[in-house]
């Protein structure tokens, strides 16, 4: 992920000690105190107090030291080089605050995406139709499982709090409907038990993780767990895609393991660059994500090789869909994230907008229910942006995208 952004308090003058707190300091935001910055220079009669910052300051010290790189996904910690106007502090610290109450205002829509299936599914199971829960493809929703259960680790890691609700949420609510798929016997009882362990120990490794209280070797075993299991299944099911236009192999999805395996076991091994094994530590963040933005490669090649499909998709969905994954580009953007802006951003145009997009060229929702949309996407777009710029104290929206891809 590219270098995260951290910027000096001000200029530092020659002979300006108490910068030197601040440059390029290796160690974590928790440690420093007000009292660590009390230093005294010069004989007893020209005693230099050079006192503290402001709590005020610490505060924004914090969030600037907090992990936002978007390409080394294995170092949760890094620190910011960018720069910060000083002027805009306040908007600074404004503008974060606001984005992590939007990443965690995500669940809401997420949760009511969900809850319609599992309650359609309770109510067949109640009723004894179980042949209706054959309707719901539970590899489909198995691949979903594993992308949100790599990206919870992703989070974790960074100590995105929102973000990791959210991914516990997709998490827990997907396994309700595999639970259901199960008890249904629409998914083969031995895929369920070992989806189960999988899950509990995921779940469990990435709590204990996310408070500090797990074995680095133990956290570095998962790790590479998820990273050999996305990177196997994303070429599968990008292969699968197209089937029967193509001939139905599990080639992909073999070599791709062979190599995951292979890089894993060399970068664990000290036989990879510096570079080769930040790229390894990023697989399993990237991989999640693209599964999630192939969910909508997927849709869209349904709906051109079978229009009448797009009778059945709810437009309400597509719209929650569009809101959850546009409520977290601006914790992305914010943090300069390219992986959860990229995920993001395209769950939010290609997904939610553009099956929308789809269901209002066959006429099956109204002119005003599509012009809303549209507009209210767009707005929401270009306030993020402003924000952003006017948080960093830019002058361009355009500085906070060309960070974002370049770094600063």
């Amino acid at each position: 992920m590219a270098d995260s952004l951290f910027s000096p308090l001000a200029a530092k003058a020659p002979g300006d000690y108490s910068s030197l707190v601040f440059r390029n300091c290796p160690f974590s935001s928790r440690l420093l105190t007000p009292k660590s910055f009390s230093l005294q220079l010069g004989g007893s009669k020209g005693k230099l107090n050079v006192l503290a910052p402001s709590q005020y300051s610490l505060v924004s010290i914090r969030r600037r030291l907090d992990p936002i790189c978007a390409l080394d996904s294995d170092v949760p910690h890094p620190l910011r080089k960018g720069s910060v106007n000083f002027k805009s502090t306040k908007n600074y610290e404004q503008w974060d605050s606001l984005t992590a109450k939007f990443s965690g205002g995500a669940n809401i829509p997420f949760l009511l995406l969900q809850l319609p299936q599992i309650i359609l599914n309770a109510r067949n199971l109640l009723a004894g139709n179980k042949t209706a829960l054959f309707a719901v493809p539970w590899l489909g929703m198995l691949t979903g499982l594993l992308g949100n259960l790599s990206l919870l680790s992703y989070f974790a890691k960074k100590r995105e709090k929102e973000a990791v609700l959210v991914q516990t949420l997709g998490v827990v609510s997907i396994y309700v409907v595999l639970t259901q798929l199960a008890m249904a016997e629409a998914m083969p009882f031995p895929y369920f038990v070992a989806t189960s362990v999988v899950i509990g120990a995921g779940l469990i490794l990435n709590f204990l993780n996310y408070y500090g209280k797990l074995n680095a070797t133990i956290w570095q075993f998962w790790e590479d767990f998820i990273t050999v299991g996305g990177l196997s299944i994303l070429p599968q099911i990008m292969w699968s895609t197209f089937v029967p236009y193509i001939p139905n192999s599990i080639l992909p999805g073999a070599i791709s393991f062979v190599l995951a395996l292979t890089a894993v076991t060399m970068a664990r091994m000290g036989k990879l660059s510096e570079e080769g094994a930040k790229f390894v530590g990023a697989i399993s963040g990237w991989t999640a994500t693209l599964l999630f933005m192939w969910m909508a490669v997927s849709q869209m090649w349904t709906n051109f090789l079978n229009p009448d499909n797009i009778k059945g998709l709810s437009a309400t969905s597509m719209l929650l869909a569009m809101i959850g994954n546009g409520l977290m580009i601006p914790r992305a953007l914010f943090i300069r994230d390219l992986m959860w802006f990229t995920g993001s951003t395209w769950g939010t145009l290609f997904y939610g907008y553009g099956n929308i997009v789809s269901i209002y060229l066959f006429n099956n929702i109204s002119r005003e229910f599509f012009l809303a949309t549209t507009m209210g996407l767009f707005l929401w777009l270009g306030m993020t942006l402003w924000r952003d710029s006017v948080a960093y104290g830019y002058n361009s929206p355009l500085r906070s995208l060309k960070e974002l891809v370049f770094g600063p």
